[in-house]
């Protein structure tokens, strides 16, 4: 986790994962990122988790996020 002004941001690489594969969740303080390729036969081939706390002074309801054409996950809050 990242502090930049007045914003908290984290960065992920998810290029190798299209973006309906990507699932972005918060909770208790939390940030969760997973992915998961599924091949053609059903197969999991690939797969990415990362969770990580956020500073107590963030606004829970601030979190958002944005993926970039490069595949980089963008995840901003808003410190209180």
């Amino acid at each position: 986790v990242r502090a930049q002004g007045d914003t908290y941001q984290v960065v992920a690489d998810v290029s190798q994962f299209e973006p309906p594969d990507i699932v972005v969740t918060t909770s208790n303080g939390h940030v969760a990122i997973r992915a998961e390729k599924v091949a053609e036969d059903g197969t999991v081939c690939d797969t990415f988790t990362h969770q990580c706390r956020l500073p107590d002074d963030t606004d829970p309801l601030s979190v958002s996020c944005a993926l970039t054409e490069s595949g980089t996950l963008l995840i901003t809050a808003q410190r209180r």
